[in-house]
C-alpha cells in the first residue's frame, strides 16, 4: 500500500531530520499552511485542502500553476484543516499515514491532533505524528517503536485505564500489567535496542518516542 505523508500547519523545529522519513513513493498531502513545509523541504504536495486562510492568493496560485490539486472548503467548518487532510487520505486508503509538523506550538491544537489519531480507522490505518525529533502514535494491540538504544518512550493510558500491558525492548519491563490515567508511571522509559513492543490486552496506549540528539 502507498504511505501518505501529510504536512500540517505547525512547528517543524528540526526541516533535515523530518526531510529524512520521506519516502519518494510517498504521497504527498498539505493541510493548507503546511504546504510552505513541504517547498521548504524540497516537495510538492500533489493535494493541498483546506480554507486557505494560512495561504496568501499568490501562494493559492503558485501552487495552482504547478498543477497542485487544491480543494477549497468553507472557512465556518466543523474540521480543522488536519483533519480534512486525514479524511481524505483515510477516503483514498493510504497506509501508513505519516503527519509532520503537527506537534509543538498551541496546545489546543496539539490535543486536538493527538486525539485524531485515537479514532480506530486512524490506528489501523498506522498514523502517526512525527517532526522527526519526536513521533507520538496509540496502541489498541501491539505497537512497535524504531529507533536507538537510549531513545525515551512514554506510555501513557488514554481515556482511561489499560490493562494487560507487557513491553520488550525498554529499560522499565511491564508484564501484564496496567497503567492509570491519574498516574505517571509511563513517562519517560528508555530503549535498549533498535526496536522496541508494547503489547495490550484492552484499552488504548498513547505512545511518545523521543529521539536522542
Amino acid at each position: 500500500m502507498t504511505r501518505a505523508v501529510i504536512f500540517a500547519n505547525g512547528d517543524l523545529p528540526n526541516p533535515g531530520a523530518a526531510r529524512l522519513l520521506i519516502a519518494p513513493d510517498d504521497a504527498l498531502i498539505a493541510a493548507d499552511g503546511g504546504a510552505r513545509h513541504a517547498l521548504k523541504l524540497g516537495l510538492i504536495p500533489s493535494v493541498i485542502l483546506g480554507d486557505f486562510d494560512s495561504l496568501s492568493d499568490v501562494e493559492v496560485r503558485i501552487f495552482t500553476d504547478m498543477g497542485v490539486h487544491m480543494l477549497r472548503y468553507p472557512t465556518s467548518k466543523d474540521e480543522t484543516d488536519l483533519e480534512l487532510a486525514l479524511q481524505h487520505a483515510l477516503k483514498v486508503g493510504y497506509s501508513p499515514i505519516l503527519i509532520l509538523g503537527a506537534l509543538g506550538g498551541r496546545l489546543d491544537q496539539t490535543l486536538g491532533n493527538l486525539a485524531l489519531l485515537s479514532a480506530a480507522e486512524c490506528i489501523r490505518a498506522g498514523a502517526r505524528l512525527d517532526d522527526g525529533e519526536t513521533e507520538a502514535f496509540f496502541i489498541d494491540e501491539l505497537g512497535e517503536v524504531t529507533g536507538q538504544p537510549g531513545d525515551t518512550v512514554s506510555l501513557i493510558p488514554w481515556g482511561g485505564t489499560v490493562d494487560g500491558i507487557t513491553t520488550d525492548g525498554l529499560c522499565y519491563l511491564l508484564h501484564q500489567e496496567s497503567l492509570s490515567p491519574q498516574r505517571t508511571r509511563g513517562i519517560s522509559n528508555e530503549m535498549l535496542a533498535e526496536t522496541a513492543k508494547i503489547y495490550v490486552k484492552s484499552g488504548l496506549l498513547l505512545c511518545v518516542h523521543q529521539r536522542k540528539k
